[in-house]
This record gives structure tokens, C-alpha cells and sequence, in this order.
């Protein structure tokens, strides 16, 4: 039964657990944010399988295989290392759904194109695959948690057939 009225996490975490689901995360500008708050909730066990926090370009490549051609032509902040992102997380460590998170969380790094605050969030689950773009105007550790929160809801949302 989903806690309504909870913790982000604590919802996704009942409605994983709920549809037999398991999760794996990649994040980049988050840090493993949003693998801490998923693992805030006792019993994530069930249903998290892992994360990896590639945020380097060379770990999204080798680990995540994020391809090399997408890292050039659309950067590591963008949609489609994003997207490859989600599903390299799902791949390598073998869930149900993947959920990525890239960003320029900020002060630095921004440019006109691409300013500070720009996050991609991708998921990939069995039956498709989304990625959303925000661009928050926080602080650094603003941006970072609004990205978590962000992530947590897209998941939500799509556990609840939302999306």
C-alpha cells in the first residue's frame, strides 16, 4: 500500500516494492543524491539494486556506455546521454528501470547554450524510455535537490502510469 502524504521516496519505494520492480540510478551533477535519499528508506534492499555515479565522460563511456559519437555531438549534459544514461544503468546493473540524472548543477560551467541550472533526468523501463529538461535557478545544492526531487516524481509518476 502506497503512503500517500510521505517522502518522495518512501511513495516510490512502496510502489516499486508493490509491482515487484527494482531500480538502478546514474547520476552525475546529483553526486549520488538521489541514491541517498532512495536509501534513506529502510527496505530499499527490496527494490534497489545499485547506483553508479559517472561524472566523469570517460565513466559514462566505460561504464555506463554512453557512446563517445553522443558525448561529442550533444555533450554530457543533454538528452541523449541522458537517455543512454538510464539505459546503461539498467543494463549493467540489471533492473527493471534506470533513472539518470546530468546537469551543470552550478556556479560554474554554465554557458549561454547550456546555462547553470540545465538538468536532464532520463528513465528507461521495459516499455519505453523519457528523459525531461529543467533548468532550476538555485544554488548548487538547490539544484542538486530540486534534480532529486525531480527524479523521484518522474518515477513516480511513471509507477502511477502517469507517463
Amino acid at each position: 500500500m502506497v503512503r500517500h502524504g510521505s517522502n518522495l521516496e518512501v511513495v516510490v519505494g512502496d510502489l516499486l516494492r508493490g509491482r515487484g520492480l527494482t531500480l538502478a540510478l546514474s547520476e552525475s551533477c546529483t553526486g549520488g543524491l538521489l541514491g541517498h535519499r532512495i536509501t534513506s528508506v529502510s527496505g530499499s534492499s527490496d527494490y534497489f539494486r545499485g547506483a553508479i555515479v559517472g561524472y566523469a565522460a570517460d565513466v559514462k563511456r566505460e561504464l555506463l556506455g554512453v557512446r563517445e559519437e553522443t558525448l561529442a555531438r550533444h555533450g554530457a549534459v543533454s538528452e541523449e546521454t541522458a537517455r543512454e544514461m538510464a539505459r546503461g544503468a539498467r543494463r549493467v546493473i540489471r533492473a527493471d528501470l534506470g533513472v539518470s540524472i546530468t546537469g551543470i548543477a552550478g556556479p560554474t560551467g554554465g554557458t549561454p547554450e547550456k546555462p547553470v541550472g540545465l538538468v536532464y533526468i532520463g528513465l528507461a523501463a521495459p516499455d519505453g524510455e523519457w528523459v525531461e529538461r529543467h533548468v532550476w535557478e538555485g544554488d548548487r545544492r538547490q539544484n542538486k535537490s530540486r534534480s532529486a526531487a525531480a527524479a523521484l516524481d518522474l518515477l513516480r509518476r511513471y509507477l502511477e502510469g502517469e507517463v
